[in-house]
């Protein structure tokens, strides 16, 4: 169907406007759904540039920043936060109030409908993007705990499982913690969660232990880069595999001893020296206090009350990790934002009549390379 003379016109215009930069309103009008509910966030990102058109108020960088810091954001996180936090207080009870002989599948059915019911009035969330990653983790997680639960109870089910190997073959089963020989497995209650709530203390010293022996594994990787090449102090010194190891660097010691020309050589070998046996010394602690660490770990799994196991695995582990669910939507939608944004930005960034001229600009170049080369127009 043939065009009006009055529609072509427009049509016409509108290409030519928008040549000359800009973002167009009706693209940042298609993010209506967006400034529903956020409507100072389009007024602290964007400044009329003429009829129809837009430019952003800030740098592209600070887009992210500009709307994740807007007190109508905060307020529409808050609102989902509050959402999430009454559906919690009304299932806490169905998840705690499992017991042996339970029906999984009855749970999942009323968590889930719930779950669709409480954030049906959610801004922004789609309710059904929610409901679905309760149900992925459900899947994954959450169902193998509810079956152990309603099969032997809150406490036998938390107690960690011995892994036990075949005749002659060792298991391929990744234990949870190691104590002397044995391998267990703690499907129910991770031994990360009884670290977080009751040692944290001890996980504390053992995260400084690691970060002073990855600082001295540096400095000696640091030292053996600066001085194991072409002629440097310590190159002689490297094992047969090019490695600066404790034993060929001891080798060197004794190679040099007595070798009035070796002084700066012998000074370097021995503070890597030093750095090697403060490095095992440190090692020592580390795995000292990991042992430790772990030993009242696994002698706590039989002490704990079925309140405590409860809070583990209720609170510390499923809401928590739901929790963070949430949090992942909210993340979602405002990356979503910032990245649509920052995508018109870069649409409409240069005019074409600034494109045009830097094409010449170009075109001049190459002409004056080609002419240089011999070539001729």
């Amino acid at each position: 169907m043939a065009l009006k003379k009055s529609e072509l016109y427009s049509s016409l215009w509108q290409s030519c406007d928008e040549l000359r930069g800009g973002i167009p309103n009706r693209d940042i009008d298609a993010l209506e759904r967006y400034w529903r509910v956020i409507p100072g966030v389009r007024a602290v990102l964007f400044k009329p540039l003429r009829s129809g058109y837009s430019a952003l108020r800030i740098p592209q960088s600070e887009i992210k920043s500009a709307i994740f810091g807007h007190a109508e954001f905060s307020a529409f996180k808050d609102t989902v936060t509050k959402l999430f936090a009454k559906w919690r207080r009304a299932n806490t009870p169905h998840l705690t109030g499992m017991k042996e002989g339970g029906k999984p599948k009855a749970l999942i059915d009323t968590l889930s409908e719930n779950l669709l019911d409480t954030f049906d009035s959610a801004p922004l969330l789609d309710a059904y993007d929610v409901y679905q990653r309760l149900m992925d983790y459900w899947a994954e997680t959450m169902q193998d705990d509810a079956y152990l639960i309603v099969s032997d109870s809150w406490r036998k089910a938390s107690k960690p499982r011995l892994i036990v190997d075949d005749k002659g073959m060792k298991s391929k089963e990744k234990p949870d913690f190691t104590l002397g020989k044995m391998k267990y497995k703690a499907e129910l209650i991770p031994p990360a969660l009884v670290i977080a709530r009751y040692f944290a203390a001890e996980q504390a010293a053992i995260e400084k232990l690691e970060a002073e022996v990855a600082a001295i594994t540096q400095e000696m990787e640091e030292m053996a880069e600066e001085h194991c090449g072409e002629g440097g102090l310590l190159e002689d010194a490297k094992s047969d595999k090019d490695k600066l190891t404790k034993a060929s660097v001891a080798a060197r010691l004794k190679a040099i001893k007595g070798d009035a020309d070796a002084a700066d050589e012998r000074k370097a070998l021995d503070e890597f020296v030093a750095l090697a046996e403060k490095e095992a010394v440190a090692s020592a602690k580390l795995g000292e206090a990991q042992d430790a660490l772990t030993a009242k770990v696994a002698a706590l799994y039989g002490k704990l009350t079925a309140d405590e196991i409860k809070t583990l695995v209720v609170d510390d582990k499923w809401l928590a990790t739901l929790a963070a669910v949430v949090q992942g939507e909210l993340d979602r939608v405002s990356q979503t934002l910032t990245g649509r944004i920052r995508q018109l930005a870069e649409r409409y960034a240069t005019p074409l009549p600034e494109l045009a001229s830097e094409v010449d600009t170009l075109a001049v170049k190459v002409a004056g390379h080609l002419q240089n080369m011999g070539f001729k127009p």
